[in-house]
């Protein structure tokens, strides 16, 4: 493979994910965007995030996101959960299921204890008629045209997908909310950012 063929697997990568995240805000439902905002701005609880997976992964990075703007949230590991750990949520709490196709059986399987403890179910998926779709109380569809890879097989653009749709929601949250710089200062005073922040930068 040459250098050249290389590089033209790259830019298709980029141009095939510039391509989906444009298609964001015509696919995504504005209504079911703002509901999971004022959700999770109105919680008075914690929000877990559940995925297997890179929906794992994605969930680890968007729990880490809201707890950046003062949204309590954490990972809750699908296995994990089923034995035991399910009882870090809590009846003022939200879950937040991931799952591309809607019906991995790890996640489904959180669905009937979360109904018992009275959680609120964001379900994130590209199939509202998966177990998920229909057991949650709301609904999140995220639907991308194609992966990146040549097999349109691996979770590349959907995942970003799932990202770049968080990462617009934790946005909107800092204004839902009210979140102030001040309030970010004291949460991340280390790094890079926290130098900018405690100097009063922008």
């Amino acid at each position: 493979m040459s250098p050249e063929a290389i590089w033209d697997a790259a830019c298709e990568t980029w141009s095939v994910g510039r391509a989906e995240l444009d298609r964001l805000a015509s696919a995504i439902d504005r209504v079911a965007f703002t509901k999971v905002v004022e959700a999770i701005g109105d919680c008075r609880g914690r929000i877990a995030v559940a995925g297997v997976g890179t929906s794992g992964a994605a969930a680890k990075k968007i729990a880490h996101s809201l707890c950046c703007i003062e949204r309590p949230a954490f990972f809750l590991s699908p296995g994990d959960g089923v034995h035991g750990a399910l009882g870090a949520v809590q009846p003022d709490d939200i879950a937040i299921l991931i799952s591309k196709g809607g019906n991995s059986p790890e996640i489904v399987r959180l669905v009937a204890s979360l109904k018992a403890k009275r959680v609120f179910i964001i379900a994130v998926t590209e199939n509202e008629n998966s177990e998920i779709g229909r057991a949650a109380d709301q609904l999140l569809k995220i639907r991308i045209e194609r992966e990146a890879d040549r097999f349109n097989m691996l979770a590349t653009t959907s995942t970003m997908a799932v990202i770049a749709v968080f990462d617009a929601v934790c946005i909107a949250l800092m204004t839902y909310t009210g979140y102030s710089r001040e309030q970010f200062a004291i949460i991340h005073p280390s790094g890079a950012v926290g130098e900018r922040l405690l100097a009063g930068k922008e």
